[in-house]
């Protein structure tokens, strides 16, 4: 284990950290909030003073191999959210750090669960900075650094392995400087061009950005108490197309700029696309007497699908109050989530494929047990190790999902709002049903409740092995 190389870019990433403060730094100028701004300039200091003690020498040994990228990545996510939840202490906004943890954590990782009951009375500051935590942690917070990182690509590509979510991670262009300087490019410009959208639809500046910020990493922190539910009708239809842009794998994007569009329309997509369409038929033909107009019910069964499916967890109607069928077709989405390789949580659209396909395969064995069926996408073989990795994925989700289930029951709450509390976390969706709902929040659960949905939000953000990883005796073994 090379702990020099852990320490020195773990050290980087409290630099950047600090960098990361500057946004709502300006915003409390901007505002006139000088005590904020006190609180996010002391909290930026902290983290230069620690960066610099930390990259003061470079390692003589600057090797990265998997077991360190596993490490560097976990312990990235949860320094963020540490000391990311420093301002929130110094500037007042909370008094109890397990909830400034807890809401730094549902930021960085896209969850948009919160513990506060009313958010339009919070500083423009911290609002700024819930918002931008999200599209820093969208598209992945190392996977930035390294556009900057003084590392080799060799090595970047174990970190980039470590963060990127889906089943398979590859290079888009031989350098994986490149593929981060693409990707990010990408995310910019459609992240650019909401806002822009957005401000000609009648939105102010600062929704606009804050909007933005948390569609673009689909995490769903709000400036409004309703959500998005006071925004014109306009409005929540840009966001939903949003959304969905924003669920569906980044390599796609690049591949339609190479003029590759059967290869960008892949059959993830598409069946992402098959999904989306059929949960909103029916939950639309579902709620259509409540709200006596086709147009209407379609509107917010889209932004709602588009919204689950996507885990931005932005809201415009109170879902909790649908019919069962509704409800039940909002928490099945919940599970399977957007596209691998995209700024949405969720298991992925990708695993559920080979999942089904696995499935399919077995059946196929036990009638036809001579031959031998493989597993295929877009016509290409899967190979073992993907098949191998995806059954252990949903074998670990499993038994975290349960395991922390049975830990938040010492609440004493009902099942439907533990179960969905851990489906939303786990997943980085936000809300969930009865007392977790879109119109409530987390703040009724216990410290202890807080920190367990707290470990689901970094593991599932993570795709849960980098964070087991770090609690394993053996990752710290010398090789």
């Amino acid at each position: 284990m090379n702990y020099r190389m852990i320490k020195y870019t773990l050290g980087w990433l409290m630099m950047f950290e600090a960098g990361f403060f500057l946004v709502p730094m300006i915003t409390a100028v901007v505002y006139g909030e000088w005590h904020t701004l006190v609180a996010f300039a002391i909290s930026a200091l902290i983290c230069l003073a620690i960066g610099s003690l930390c990259v003061y020498k470079k390692p003589e040994k600057t090797g990265i191999f998997a077991r360190e990228g596993f490490v560097i990545v976990s312990l990235s996510w949860i320094l963020l959210s540490i000391f990311g939840a420093i301002p929130f202490m110094l500037s007042g906004t909370t008094t109890n750090f397990i909830d400034a943890l807890f809401e730094t954590a549902s930021g960085f990782t896209t969850t948009g669960s919160s513990i506060f009951r009313e958010v339009e009375s919070l500083p423009k500051a911290i609002l700024m900075w819930r918002s931008f935590t999200h599209w820093v942690g969208g598209m992945g917070v190392l996977v930035f650094i390294m556009v900057f990182l003084p590392l080799g690509g060799g090595q970047n590509m174990h970190i980039m392995r470590a963060e990127s979510p889906g089943p398979e991670v590859s290079k888009l262009v031989p350098k994986v400087k490149q593929t981060a300087f693409i990707l990010y490019s990408i995310y910019f410009v459609m992240t650019f061009l909401q806002f822009i959208i957005l401000l000609i639809s009648g939105m102010g500046v600062f929704e606009s950005i804050n909007t933005a910020f948390a569609t673009a990493g689909t995490g769903g922190f709000g400036v409004r108490n309703d959500s998005c539910a006071s925004f014109s009708a306009a409005q929540q239809i840009i966001i939903t197309v949003f959304m969905l842009l924003f669920s569906i794998n980044f390599n796609s994007y690049y591949l339609i700029l190479k003029l590759k569009l059967r290869d960008a329309i892949n059959s993830e997509v598409k069946t992402f696309i098959v999904i989306v369409l059929v949960a909103i038929g029916i939950i639309t033909l579902n709620i259509y007497q409540s709200y006596g107009s086709i147009g209407e019910a379609l509107r917010h069964a889209s932004f709602t699908v588009s919204s689950l499916i996507s885990t931005t967890g932005f809201a415009t109607e109170d879902f909790d109050m649908w019919p069962s069928l509704s409800k039940a077709v909002l928490v099945l989405i919940m599970f399977i989530g957007a596209c691998a390789g995209s700024t949405g949580g969720g298991m992925k659209v990708s695993r559920i494929i080979i999942a089904f396909k696995g499935f399919l395969r077995e059946l196929y064995t036990l009638i036809h047990p001579k031959q031998v069926k493989a597993i295929t996408i877009d016509k290409r073989p899967v190979d073992r190790e993907v098949v191998r990795s995806v059954n252990a994925y949903l074998a670990c989700y499993a038994l975290v999902f349960i395991s922390s289930l049975m830990l938040i029951t010492l609440d004493d709450f009902d099942l439907v709002t533990n179960f969905t509390a851990v489906t939303a976390t786990i997943n980085n969706i936000g809300p969930g049903l009865a007392i977790v709902g879109p119109t409530a929040n987390f703040a009724n659960f216990s410290n202890i409740s807080k920190l367990v949905l707290t470990f689901d939000m970094i593991a599932g953000r993570l795709e849960l092995f980098p964070m087991l990883i770090l609690l394993s005796p053996a990752t710290w073994k010398k090789a």
